[in-house]
């Protein structure tokens, strides 16, 4: 049985119609992104835990024992533990990319949702270490579908000069999520010895997921989405509540509908795009997509932020100290992303890619030298001054990624319209997420975001599980060794990634260079209009769709307009429509 939607019902309540609707709908949404960034924390924190040791290890331990990092557990078993996530959600990226496609973008969201809110009941009961597993696997499959989808769902709700920023509210969410977690994880730190230190986070946690999944109720649906599956009217009336408060006769409504009917059009006379065409046709499209979330990881961001209360317990402050400059280090985080709301849009995300690793290169060397520093010196006071060095490299680094890691995002989004996936910092933070979802054409994003978000978890799995064993070996040496990672991403970018800043998605065939594909378009007869046409253009690029697209481009006369979630509309007479929520045109004196 084919998954399909036979109806689409809105329910967000008119008022909210306009840019309220719109930035709700963003951040809200987005809270699926927040989902993950807690996740993140909440382990981070509970690996400096005596009590949540004891529980899942089965090592009696003491917080001085800890600090020093002779706890006992065996790395490769806490390896395991927060890297088993990463698979399950590399898993669950591939078949979101159907359900997003058959079921719509915010059903995704929230069956996400739903997977989620199951693992976090099954996290605050967990009793052992197989339980723990079970639940971060289960976590990793909602995390998977939501880290997919919500890239997408932001691209496509965004107007085209804005997605940028909208991309950058979504990994500022994420980023805020971690935070949320550091802070949590260190207000409920004074319960210990009980357990609820650790406990008591997942609790919030099960919290966020059942506002997500009551919110995805109210969400409306991507305007791509319903126009490409035949929810035309609808669709046209999504882009009027979302950029022109409803009004249907806003001649940006027209505009929108007219270049994404003819968008879909186009491409679905060439018919989807199989996972060959990802390389293929779209070969640079797909060079991007991959590598923006393989350099993503392998330039460290979650080699620090999994292990960040225990790496900077390693660099010399003790347990209460490391999860209070943790919450500190996650407020960074989330201040890196501001700069990439306001400006990714405008100096471009390459721009923000190549300075965010050359910032990255210059705190990685930072943190490593002081790193070298501190295990020459012995524990306690004498390492309090290097330590606040690397504290403060740390800060810097976070800063960094958080600012230029968005525009990568961006820049992956652009790439792959029809492609889902998850995310880090401003530059190599967000961008990598955006790219990955804008720079796939329609007939392609879907497989090429799958594709983008397969490789950032992969990736994420295999610096998560490696990290441990390689702190232990390299000590300060590891950082170095993402130092050179930073680097060569700096070098790739400059030479392969073309800026994709203030195109819409329908023109980033152009941008990437796309070959010339002829298409004819065959369309049934209609009173006067044209049995047939044919058009050559770039596929995912501009477009000239008047030739088969010209009757969406105006609203019908003498006929009558059903949209779900207002009255019936009669648009005999434009000037005398009084339709619930969408009142009557007014001449302008």
């Amino acid at each position: 049985m084919i998954l399909g939607r036979s109806s689409y019902t809105v329910r967000y309540p008119r008022w909210m119609v306009g840019k309220r609707l719109l930035y709700s709908s963003a951040a809200l949404a987005s809270l699926g992104d927040a989902m993950f960034g807690y996740s993140q924390g909440i382990i981070a924190a509970a690996q400096v835990q005596p009590s949540f040791i004891r529980r899942m290890y089965g090592k009696d331990v003491t917080l001085e024992q800890v600090q020093a990092g002779v706890e006992g557990v065996d790395v490769f078993m806490q390896a395991i533990v927060v890297a088993c996530l990463n698979l399950t959600a590399l898993v669950a990226s591939f078949a979101a990319a159907y359900i997003c496609d058959s079921l719509g973008r915010r059903m995704s969201i929230r069956i996400g949702g739903i997977v989620y809110f199951i693992a976090s009941i099954i996290q605050i009961f967990m009793p052992n270490l197989a339980t723990l597993i079970i639940g971060r696997c289960i976590q990793g499959l909602g995390v998977g579908m939501l880290s997919m989808t919500v890239p997408i769902y932001q691209c496509e709700i965004a107007p085209g000069h804005g997605r940028g920023l909208f991309v950058s509210i979504e990994y500022f969410c994420l980023n805020s999520g971690y935070a949320l977690s550091a802070w949590v994880g260190y207000g409920f730190f004074f319960d210990m010895p009980s357990e609820i230190s650790w406990r008591g986070p997942y609790i919030i946690q099960t919290i966020l997921a059942v506002i997500l999944v009551i919110w995805t109720f109210f969400l409306p649906e991507s305007p791509r989405w319903l126009i490409k599956n035949n929810f035309k009217k609808e669709g046209f009336a999504a882009i009027a509540d979302l950029h022109a408060n409803g009004d249907l006769y806003d001649p940006v409504v027209g505009e929108s509908y007219a270049a994404i009917e003819g968008a879909i059009l186009l491409e679905e006379s060439m018919g989807q795009a199989s996972w060959g065409q990802l390389f293929s046709q779209y070969t640079r499209r797909t060079i991007v997509g991959i590598t923006c979330q393989l350099f993503a990881q392998f330039n460290g961001i979650n080699a620090i932020l999994y292990f960040l209360p225990e790496n900077l317990t390693r660099a010399g402050f003790n347990i209460s100290q490391s999860l209070l400059y943790s919450g500190a280090c996650a407020l960074v985080y989330c201040a890196g992303t501001i700069p990439t709301m306001f400006f990714v849009d405008t100096w471009g995300r390459k721009s923000f890619l190549l300075l965010g690793s050359v910032g990255l290169v210059v705190s990685l060397a930072l943190i490593g030298g002081l790193q070298y520093r501190a295990e020459t010196l012995p524990q306690g006071n004498a390492r309090m001054g290097t330590a606040d060095g690397i504290f403060a490299g740390v800060c810097i680094y976070l800063f960094i990624f958080g600012a230029t890691y968005a525009p990568l995002v961006v820049h992956l989004i652009e790439k792959h319209p029809n492609l889902t996936t998850s995310f880090s910092l401003s530059s190599w933070g967000p961008i990598p997420w955006l790219l990955g979802a804008e720079v796939f054409p329609l007939r392609a994003r879907a497989k090429g975001m799958a594709l983008s978000t397969s490789v950032n978890w992969i990736s994420n799995f295999v610096v998560a599980f490696i990290t441990p064993p390689l702190f232990s070996t390299l000590k300060g040496g590891y950082y170095f060794l993402l130092l050179g990672f930073s680097a060569i991403s700096g070098v790739f970018v400059w030479f392969v990634y073309p800026e994709t800043a203030g195109k819409t998605l329908e023109q980033l065939g152009e941008v990437f260079g796309d070959g010339d594909v002829a298409v004819r378009i065959n369309k049934a007869k209609e009173a006067g209009g044209a049995g047939s046409a044919s058009a050559s253009a770039e596929d995912g690029g501009m477009l000239d769709c008047t030739a088969f697209v010209a009757e969406p481009l105006q609203l019908p006369s003498a006929s009558t307009l059903e949209l779900e979630g207002t009255s019936e509309i009669t648009l005999s007479d434009p000037d005398e429509v009084t339709a619930e929520g969408h009142p009557p045109k007014k001449e302008e004196s």
